[in-house]
């Protein structure tokens, strides 16, 4: 009776310590995958979160601007419609010589 005790338990150990030497390789493995993940990564061109966030702000600042240059613009269209329009109609004078694009 007692060397089947003995061979249970000696099998117990050693199934525990492969247990735990399996879990070390695991955990070993994870470790050197994460390491050649941040190698990978530092090797590609990419960005951080903060200068994504950084760009992110500049474009929409750009964007908004535009936009309200934009607005502007067409304020100013609407406003010298008219105003084009009766310019063209009227004829030079003949003392003034019409401005080409080449002095302007």
């Amino acid at each position: 009776m007692q060397s089947e005790n003995r061979f249970f338990d000696d099998l117990s150990r050693i199934i525990n310590g492969a247990a735990g030497t399996l879990a070390g390789v695991g955990r070993e493995f994870e470790a050197n995958a994460r390491e050649k993940a941040k190698l990978w990564m530092n090797g590609m061109d990419f960005v951080s979160r903060e200068e994504f966030e950084a760009v992110k702000a500049m474009a929409a600042t750009a964007r908004e601007e535009a936009e309200n240059l934009k607005a502007r613009l067409d304020a100013l269209e609407k406003g010298a419609a008219p105003v084009a329009a009766s310019a063209s109609k009227k004829t030079a004078s003949p003392g003034r010589p019409k401005k080409s694009a080449k002095t302007a």
